[in-house]
């Protein structure tokens, strides 16, 4: 589960049969979800909430205002939900205390960050937020692919968009929104990137980037595409996975996942007849159990603290990811200028 870390506070030692004490670190909007769910989760008592504003917490749960005076109440686990340029800081707190922790995404601002969070959590329990993972349309997308039910895989395309959400201050499109297109493409294909363009624009008035096109291959040849940005009125989350037998198409936002299946009908048209494979089939849309992902991301993670089986994304995942995104802004920034003629 853990082991202290010399110099400093010393941890408690859970015990047998009793709850685990969970602590929260940032109470925004991320932070009240997770909150909820830590509230209702069984075999866990959150015991206090970490943030700098203060305020009410929940279900009468302690407010603190500094992160030793959470330590000082001890925890066998903590959630760090504040803004992503405090993870770094956070986290080697946790680490240097033994304490396991769940750190939602992005792990880190930059890169060199999130491997000194990899190399501090050496040996203990830890794991990043990415709760797409978790969301039972893109389960059942991964498993169905494992299963060669498209064949081979042409093309991975993403949609993520819709309002800007006040909360986000300190990153951009990318590295908020964005890392989760990056993280579960990797996760549903088990390829890495091998190479990315993109373009981004800032139209807002922030100085982040609040809308970007990506296009890359992952290491087995695959095309992908993201389409992600915080300036549309509509809210849209959608993963489509083109093969050669059809396409699969999640949306997580509802959990539902569509075969869009090439069919085997014959058709008289010409011009459709020339191309292999695209003659219209069966649109099926899967029944599945579907549970809220935060719950199970969290029913996870506790497993993993109280040493049980359990599945959860490791830091290295979550520094790749990180690492990806750079690529990403990096790109962003060396486009091709063609002459326009005629």
């Amino acid at each position: 589960m853990g082991r202290q870390r010399s110099g400093g506070p010393v941890r408690r030692e859970p015990v047998r049969g009793e709850p685990l004490r969970a602590g929260l670190i940032g109470f925004g909007a991320m932070g009240r979800n997770h909150a909820r769910v830590l509230g209702g989760l069984p075999g866990v008592e959150l015991v206090g909430v970490v943030d700098p504003l203060g305020g009410a917490g929940p279900c009468g749960v302690p407010v603190l205002r500094e992160l030793d005076r959470l330590l000082a109440l001890g925890i066998d686990y903590a959630v760090v939900a504040c803004p992503t340029a405090g993870h770094e800081g956070v986290g080697l707190r946790l680490a240097g205390a033994g304490v396991p922790a769940l750190i939602e995404k992005p792990l880190a601002p930059d890169s060199r960050a999130a491997g000194r969070l990899v190399a501090a959590f050496d040996g203990l329990v830890a794991g990043v937020g990415q709760v797409e993972r978790y969301n039972p349309a893109l389960q059942q997308l991964r498993t169905r692919l494992a299963a060669g039910e498209l064949g081979e895989v042409y093309q991975v395309s993403t949609r993520r968009q819709g309002p800007f959400p006040q909360r986000i201050a300190d990153v951009g499109v990318v590295q908020d929104l964005a890392t989760h297109d990056i993280d579960l493409t990797g996760w549903i294909t088990g390829q890495a990137y091998a190479s990315v363009a993109a373009r981004t624009v800032r139209k807002s008035g922030r100085p982040h980037e609040d809308m970007v096109a990506v296009v890359g291959t992952l290491a087995d040849g695959t095309m992908v595409s993201h389409l992600v940005n915080w300036l549309s009125p509509q809210k849209e989350r959608q993963v489509a996975v083109t093969g050669e037998r059809g396409c699969l198409v999640a949306d997580t936002l509802t959990g539902d996942l569509t075969l869009h299946a090439n069919g085997a009908v014959a058709t008289e048209w010409e011009l459709v007849r020339a191309f292999r494979g695209v003659t219209e089939g069966d649109v099926v849309r899967y029944a599945f159990p579907k549970r809220e992902p935060l719950l199970s991301e969290h029913e996870q993670f506790r497993e993993a603290v109280a040493g049980r089986p359990a599945t959860i994304v490791p830091l290295a995942e979550g520094l790749r990811t990180v690492t990806v995104a750079e690529s990403v802004l990096a790109a962003a920034g060396r486009p091709v200028p063609l002459e326009v003629t005629g």
